[in-house]
């Protein structure tokens, strides 16, 4: 009990303001221990992947994020924007700051194909390309040639689609959406007649969801091409269907594909399996893509791997984007588990060297279980942390010590940061509303660090505390 007869309050950092960041919260300030959570964000805008990663055309999936303004309207609740953890607060400060960290900071980088040229001018990771036209202020200076006639897109799950379906989409299409102004001009002006999707595998073990593949059938203006040879399945991937409904449903929808005749479209999607790049060539730049053609086979667990044969092929192209998979990325002073790319942690405790959970130290969403599920997936691995560090505080293993919001707040105008508020970052959602509106769009982002800060400032923010 605190001097007053109250229990004492727990003060507790969420670093990252994306859907386990919030979803994280969230559990915290509805649990039943009197809770203060100050959510950390180096972007002067929260949401992460539902503002930055969820394409623009599906404002279905980004309204999730009416959600989470419910949760930065409780009671005890702090965002503190354009703060970076390890920088402006490093790990051993939010251990003194606060009662508990919780980490939840997603898996920062992609996975590399590891062949020869992949690193040519006209190669990119698709999570840069998926950033740059959502507005991304890290990402806003990058230059994507798309005056090309062939992209190859190299991965088989919702990334990859929403990448080859943005590259796609017509005026008409991209214009009610929240992309921004630069990736709409470049991809309505593009000289791109075929998109090339490539899956290491065959069609069963695709990771990409139904409706997401049932999407690419209502493009206005793009044929969807599958050959039908690779449909034919091996005897694993037969049994493999067997309690699959997201594999049964996607074989039927491109089983249609394939039967349904070419509309004459400008623009032509075709989805290819149980192929793998081996190289990017090319004089200077992405000229081609070398593949191998792979088939199936089934090891002694009935995983179902991909072995490349001597049958290869080239295809021309001017365009590379790779979506292979993401990777967290160590933070300093935290534990950090190489192999799996995440954080050491059991169910969100994280984890010291020897195994022990480390005191007060927690994490969750993909630096937590690494790059799996969809949005909604982290709500229940949010909650499963939440509940976690709740039972530590029963146990009398996690004790509140007395930590003050003001104490943070006088380190942080000591560093000089321009912290934006919560307030701050409602300006800046007003000001793109507004913009929006204007034009019959959802919103019209502020995609420069200087904007961003502008619009905070306009609410009487940044500025140290």
């Amino acid at each position: 009990m605190s001097s007053n007869g109250n229990p004492p309050v727990l003060r507790v950092a969420v670093v990252g303001s994306g859907p386990a960041g919030f979803y994280a919260a969230g559990a915290l300030l509805g649990g039943d221990v009197p809770v203060e959570v100050d959510m950390i964000e180096r972007l002067p805008a929260p949401w992460g992947l539902v503002r930055f990663g969820v394409a623009p055309d599906h404002p279905k999936i980004k309204s999730v994020s009416r959600a989470f303004e419910k949760i930065a309207e409780r009671p005890g609740f702090r965002f503190l924007g354009n703060v970076e953890g390890c920088r402006d607060l490093h790990h051993a400060d939010l251990v003194e700051l606060y009662d508990a960290v919780v980490y939840c900071v997603g898996a920062q980088t992609d996975r590399r194909m590891g062949i020869p040229g992949e690193d040519l001018p006209g190669s990119w990771p698709a999570t840069e390309f998926v950033a740059w036209y959502n507005g991304h202020p890290d990402y806003q200076d990058l230059d994507f040639d798309l005056a090309v006639e062939r992209v190859v897109v190299v991965g088989a799950g919702n990334v990859a689609v929403d990448v080859a379906r943005m590259l796609a989409l017509t005026p008409e299409e991209l214009g009610p959406t929240d992309t921004t102004d630069a990736a709409i001009a470049a991809i309505t002006g593009a000289s791109i007649t075929e998109i090339v999707m490539l899956a290491r595998r065959g069609p069963v073990q695709a990771a990409f969801t139904t409706p997401e593949l049932i999407e690419l059938g209502e493009l206005a203006g793009c044929d969807v091409v599958v050959d039908p040879a690779d449909l034919e399945l091996d005897p694993a991937s037969e049994a493999a269907l067997e309690g699959d409904t997201n594999a049964t449903r996607n074989l039927e929808v491109l089983r249609g594909y394939a039967a349904r005749p070419l509309q004459g479209h400008p623009r032509r999607l075709q989805l290819r399996f149980l192929v793998s790049p081996v190289e990017l060539t090319g004089d200077g730049r992405v000229e081609a893509v070398e593949v191998v053609r792979n088939r199936l086979e089934a090891d002694e667990s009935g995983r179902i791997a991909a072995v490349p044969t001597d049958e290869r092929e080239t295809i021309p192209c001017g365009l590379v984007f790779r979506s292979v998979g993401y990777r967290g990325v160590a933070l300093p002073e935290v534990p950090f588990d190489e192999r799996r790319g995440t954080i050491r942690n059991e169910r969100g405790r994280v984890l010291d060297e020897t195994g022990s959970p480390l005191a007060g130290v927690y994490c969750a969403g993909w630096i937590k279980r690494g790059p799996s599920g969809v949005i909604g997936t982290n709500k229940k691995d949010a909650t499963e942390t939440v509940e976690l560090l709740l039972e530590d505080v029963h146990a009398g293993r996690l004790v509140p010590k007395g930590a003050t919001a003001a104490a943070v707040d006088a380190l942080l105008e000591e560093r000089g940061v321009r912290v934006v508020t919560q307030s701050g970052w409602a300006a800046i959602d007003e000001a793109e509303v507004a913009a929006g509106e204007k034009l019959g769009r959802p919103r019209l982002k502020l995609c420069s660090w200087d904007a961003l800060l502008g619009a905070a400032e306009a609410a009487g923010e940044p500025s140290p505390f």
